[in-house]
């Protein structure tokens, strides 16, 4: 490794972007908001403001040093050359030089690593990532109620938004800040009404910043709003593309994202005429300032009160100094517009987590895998409906299939078996132990789970597999894709990237697969995860029923041994539970075996007569 690598790690090293755990909510508050971010990195961003003073510093002496050159050239003779001029101003000349070329360089390298190694590496991933593990942790229910693509977005620009502001304030309002100062030290030096002057300029500047900052702070905030909705929208067309074209309403979804584009358009439309404002205000007074300094310039030379060399060093500090103000006139946009990226990100990374551990939350121990329902109450915040006072057991090592209609409440109870809701009334015991109480990693550590809705990580079938348990071996996760039906057609998968097999990806939400297949994979991770409950919440709806018969035996020896919570509406993927639990409405309307409901003649039976039997005669069904 060179010396030039080791440096840039050590530098890239500095801030830790992983080093935080725990609680990383963020403030709301915006100035907390970026202090709760800034505050973990201090002494990078201090090293930034020393380094940035120093280059402004330097830039501003590079005007001087040309107004004393000036000077020394009018007073030498010209007729002595360089050893002349070496003899009478050798030191201050080699001082310049050294200036010019060596401690320039040094300053602006030392100010590149720490901005581009240190913060741009360290700082916006580090932004990134907490505001990713955070929001990770948020309840089911925070998700159901935004747009992917929009949390995402808010996510990723949070860290890049905090970033450039602070970025943008010591490269821009800090370097101005110094400057500034040095200009009004150095143009006092020569006269006070050319300071005064240059003081007015100044004052009047930040007048009209003022004015217009908090205006375009606010149209701001309101366009980054407008923009990740509409991102929003255009994610969520993207991602059910397929329901698109299925019905060919490519105009309809082109008027809804399009209304989307109006709103952010009509927000853009506030900002731009206020920065156009700005602009037009800025290059005025510019233009006035320049002409009246510069007038003020030269009529004291006139007086002999400034040198030639005083009044090129006057005007060469004034253009550049023009340029920094318009420079940070851009620079307010681009600002501000940050700040209101970063104030809309705040309002939704900012929120507390609505489903957390209890304090003194302990791992689940399974042992045998009984499961209580006392007197659950749940009601999606609403007075009443969905679940009202439920009351039953799931002995350990017994098979219960849920029934009943669609909205009866069986969804509902398996997240509230696995704590994506909590109750509002009642409590859900595993083995004696409240699920209030236990963490909820290892509450679902302990269940596995196969949905109706599969969807698989765009990742290779392998990952899939064994994202439940890790160190699986390739024998393992053979065998459990062989027992769910899955290992002969994963052999032949071949993804665009040539993947063969096991290595394939599947494609964003598994859309490279089919229904089917999807389902079976999402079964062989269950299988592969061998947890000791298990949930089937319509496992099988997906397959066809030669391959719903032939996974049904293997399903068999899975359940072994296992508590098993089964939804179905199919009836014969469950007729042959060891006890079927009938839901209306929130509350159980019947309960027993498969035979014993039939012969009851009530809400299964009927249940069962409209499938025409389902594909088993209750007969078959009931001796199984």
């Amino acid at each position: 490794m060179t010396l030039i690598d080791r440096i840039n790690s050590l530098f890239e090293a500095w801030i830790d972007p992983f080093g935080k755990t725990g609680d990383l909510k963020p403030p709301k508050e915006p100035l907390a908001y970026f202090w709760h971010y800034i505050g973990q990195a201090k002494l990078p961003f201090l090293a930034m403001l020393a380094l940035g003073g120093i280059v402004a510093l330097i830039e501003a002496g590079l005007f001087y040093f040309v107004g004393r050159l000036v000077d020394l050239l009018d007073s030498s003779a010209r007729a002595e050359g360089w050893s002349g001029l070496m003899a009478a101003h050798g030191r201050e000349l080699l001082f310049m030089l050294a200036t010019v070329v060596i401690f320039r360089f040094v300053f602006a390298w030392a100010a590149a690593l720490v901005e581009e190694q240190t913060v741009n590496m360290g700082f916006y991933n580090l932004v990134r990532w907490q505001s990713y593990a955070h929001v990770a942790r948020q309840s089911l229910s925070f998700f159901q109620n935004d747009f992917a693509g929009s949390i995402a977005q808010k996510v990723w620009q949070s860290g890049g938004a905090i970033g450039d502001f602070v970025v943008g304030i010591v490269q821009v309002v800090w370097f101005m800040a110094v400057y500034t100062l040095t200009t009004l030290i150095l143009v006092a030096q020569l006269d006070w009404r050319l300071a005064g002057l240059v003081a007015l300029w100044v004052v009047l500047f930040f007048a009209l910043a003022r004015y217009y900052v908090p205006r375009m702070r606010g149209y701001s905030a309101a366009a980054a709003e407008n923009a990740s909705a509409l991102s929003g929208r255009i994610v969520d067309s993207y991602s059910n593309i397929l329901t698109l074209k299925l019905f060919g309403t490519a105009d309809t979804d082109d008027r809804y994202v399009r209304a989307g584009f109006d709103r952010f358009m009509d927000a853009m439309r506030k900002m731009t005429r206020t920065v156009t404002s700005l602009r037009s205000a800025m290059t005025l007074l510019s233009g006035v300032m320049i002409a009246a300094i510069a007038a003020l310039s030269v009529h004291l030379w006139t007086l002999d009160i400034v040198s030639v060399g005083g009044v090129a060093f006057t005007l060469g500090l004034l253009l550049r100094l023009n340029m920094l103000l318009g420079r940070m006139m851009n620079q307010l946009n681009s600002l501000m517009r940050n700040f209101g990226v970063a104030q809309n990100a705040a309002e939704l990374i900012s929120q507390p987590l609505h489903l957390v551990d209890a304090p003194d939350a302990v791992p689940l121990t399974v042992s045998k895998g009984e499961i209580r329902f006392e007197n659950v109450s749940f009601h999606y915040g609403r007075e009443s409906g969905v679940i009202d006072n439920l009351d039953f057991t799931i002995a350990s090592g017994e098979r219960v299939g849920i029934v009943g209609r669609s909205g009866a409440g069986k969804s509902t109870l398996v997240s509230l078996l696995l704590r994506f809701y909590e109750l509002e009334g009642g409590r859900i015991l595993i083995d004696g132990q409240d699920i209030a109480r236990v963490t909820q990693e290892s509450l679902r550590t302990n269940i596995g789970v196969v949905t109706q809705d599969t969807a698989l990580l765009h990742r290779s079938v392998r990952a899939n597999l064994t994202y439940g348990r890790q160190d699986a071996s390739e024998e393992e996760i053979t065998s459990a894709a062989e027992l769910a039906e899955a290992h002969e057609f994963i052999a032949d998968l071949v993804d665009f990237r040539g993947r063969t097999g096991y290595d394939a990806h599947v494609g964003e939400r598994g859309v490279k697969l089919s229904g089917g297949q999807r389902q079976r994979v999402a079964i062989a991770r269950v299988l592969l995860k061998n947890a000791p409950i298990l949930v089937l919440d319509e496992a099988t709806s997906a397959l066809d029923s030669e391959v719903e018969a032939a996974i049904q035996s293997q399903l068999q020896t899975l359940m072994a041994g296992k508590t098993v919570l089964a939804i179905a509406h199919r009836l014969s993927t469950i007729a042959a539970m060891d006890r079927l639990i009938i839901l209306d409405k929130g509350r159980i309307i019947e309960e027993g075996t498969h035979a014993e409901l039939l012969k009851l003649g009530g809400h299964y039976a009927h249940l069962w007569e409209r499938q025409s039997g389902g594909f088993l005669d209750p007969e078959s069904a009931a001796a199984q």
